[in-house]
């Protein structure tokens, strides 16, 4: 019986490992919304990292949060670095590119509590009664994601966390 047991756990182990495997290398993660604001004002808003506490949801997650800015003020080449509580870690943001008014790609680095490394896109497109902002986070899947993934829908969680930003920097750009 014993053996029985431990040869369906030691199935069952093997199997998680290999579904694991068979996920993709990448990962995408994707949210919109449409603001009653034009580009120029939105954009802004994230072009400057220093106005991200009024809107990123991650910012309100510690009180006690330690931020850094350095480089440009806005732009190609800021740079953004926090330390905080467990729930928000240490990282760093580097804008490595920045098209007026319609998109911005940031080098996102995260160190603690876990190490990753991904980009984060904004894009900005005008639309009748304002602007559509896409917020994209995209990078490498390593294989100890591709394994947690089986487990956490991280499209999901992140994914509120994105709907829960924009819907700040709408009310923040709408006003």
């Amino acid at each position: 019986m014993f053996k029985l047991i431990a040869l369906i756990v030691l199935v069952v182990i093997v199997g998680v490992l290999v579904a694991a495997a068979f996920r993709p290398d990448s990962f995408r993660i994707e949210r919109s919304i449409r603001i009653k604001a034009a580009p120029e004002k939105i954009y802004a808003f994230i072009d400057d990292f220093r106005r991200w506490t009024a809107w990123s949801p991650w910012e309100k997650l510690d009180p006690a949060l330690k931020r850094d800015y350095s480089g440009p003020a806005s732009g190609k080449d800021a740079v953004y670095a926090w330390e905080g509580n467990n729930k928000v870690g240490r990282g760093r943001m580097q804008i490595v590119e920045a098209t007026p008014h319609s998109r911005i790609l940031i080098q996102l680095d995260f160190l603690k509590p876990f190490e990753a490394h991904n980009t984060a896109e904004f894009v900005l497109q005008p639309v009748a009664d304002g602007t559509e902002v896409r917020w994209a986070m995209y990078g490498p899947q390593p294989y100890v994601s591709k394994l947690m993934g089986l487990f956490m829908n991280m499209d999901k969680m992140i994914g509120k966390d994105f709907e829960a930003g924009l819907a700040s920097l709408k009310a923040g750009a709408e006003s």
